[in-house]
């Protein structure tokens, strides 16, 4: 099977880490962005073929073009589009149209279960289609402490969220990445669905404490109530689609939504998963 893959939301951290490894692969990339000024930063990082495609969710008429010729997609949920299961399917119908032989879902883990999640109709949709497919259903990131929770970390020394003292197996995106473009390339690992974790699963108490040790200063955790969290991201400026879904999530953490641990990505890999340490390690300035 020859021919570029299309991968959406490639400035975004899993995005990247997909570019990244289909390069390293020698696989010319399609970068789905909806502007080609958006991938500036991307073309200067990565050595590499890669071509900015115009391709806007919202704008169902930019689909077909951008799925001409390409051999896979990697698509993710668009974070700005609050309800965008109807716009997935309806870019998963044009992906079998174009004749696309794999489309590989960043999905969620637990999603399966979880009909309440966006997640969980692209997921259906997907199956039912007419395109091979592979679902990762990863556990919480370990780039959120570098995203989400980066502003709470650096200026007020804390991590804040109702999670209670729940234990999380965090995954860190580059080796998601990884399993990413061997799904798109790899022919055995379609038509089947992979939860994605570390091998470790361990509370926000003793990801303070591992801040705390390779910043040298004191970073806690607070368990927020959800009225406390919902006020703060609101402050943060987040849209109330976000927000709820941002609560609903670390609520779960709470009860032990996250806190399985998986060997499916160490034996995908082939080696032992990144720690949460690890992502801490190689990411401090970003506190700092």
């Amino acid at each position: 099977m020859s021919g570029p893959v299309l991968v959406t939301g490639p400035t975004g951290n899993v995005g990247r880490a997909v570019v990244r490894a289909l390069l390293s692969e020698g696989v010319a990339v399609r970068a789905a962005v909806k502007s080609p000024e958006h991938t500036v930063s991307l073309l200067k990082e990565m050595d590499g073929d890669v071509m900015p495609m115009p391709l806007d969710f919202l704008r169902p008429e930019t689909f077909l073009p951008a799925l001409e010729g390409v051999r896979g997609v990697f698509l993710m949920h668009p974070p700005a589009i609050a309800h965008a299961e109807g716009t997935l399917t309806a870019f998963i119908d044009a992906a079998a149209t174009q004749g696309v032989k794999q489309v590989v879902f960043l999905s969620m883990a637990g999603a399966e279960t979880r009909a309440w999640a966006p997640y969980h109709a692209v997921e259906t949709h997907l199956m039912r289609s007419n395109v091979g497919w592979t679902l990762l259903r990863p556990a919480f990131f370990a780039q959120n402490l570098g995203d989400a929770y980066r502003e709470d970390i650096r200026q007020d020394g804390r991590l804040y969220m109702p999670a209670g003292h729940g234990k999380v197996a965090f995954v860190d995106v580059r080796d998601v990445g990884e399993v990413a473009a061997r799904a798109l390339l790899d022919t055995s690992l379609r038509n089947r669905a992979f939860t994605l974790t570390g091998l470790e699963a361990v509370t926000f108490e003793e990801v303070a404490s591992v801040l705390s040790e390779v910043l040298g200063r004191p970073i806690r955790y607070v368990p927020a109530s959800v009225p406390g969290y919902v006020r703060h991201l609101h402050q943060r400026q987040l849209s109330w689609g976000q927000l709820g879904m941002q609560t609903l999530i670390h609520v779960g953490l709470r009860f032990g939504k996250a806190e399985q641990v998986d060997p499916t990505l160490t034996n995908l890999l082939g080696r032992p998963t990144r720690t949460v340490r690890q992502y801490i390690e190689d990411h401090a300035p970003l506190w700092r």
